[in-house]
């Protein structure tokens, strides 16, 4: 697992953008309280994902409005159809950590 951030540096309902060893993931605060990451880049254009409008457990494509679910990566609308990777979140004494391997099993 590798340190992100501090819990703090991403508030609740946003994302942000880290480069983690030359992987871009978009580091999600999910309005139900649980952080996610995704692989920061929509899968039907070479878009940040983390540029768009995080509702419930889902991250929205700025771009053409594709929503990607949080805990699985899969579109849940139009135009994409490919799920994006996830990537395992352990929060610890406040700061936020990511594994590079998928848990969904997706590579980018």
């Amino acid at each position: 697992m590798i340190r992100i951030c501090a819990v703090e540096d991403v508030p609740k309902g946003t994302a942000i953008s880290a480069d983690v060893e030359g992987t871009q993931i978009a580091l999600v605060h999910g309005e139900d309280d649980q952080f996610y990451a995704v692989h920061d880049e929509c899968s039907h254009a070479a878009v940040a994902l983390s540029e768009g409008e995080v509702e419930g457990c889902t991250l929205e494509c700025w771009l053409h409005g594709s929503r990607f679910d949080l805990r699985t990566g899969e579109p849940t609308g139009l135009p994409a159809t490919e799920p994006v990777p996830v990537y395992p979140v352990e929060v610890r004494d406040g700061d936020i950590y990511v594994s590079l391997t998928p848990s969904n099993g997706v590579t980018r």
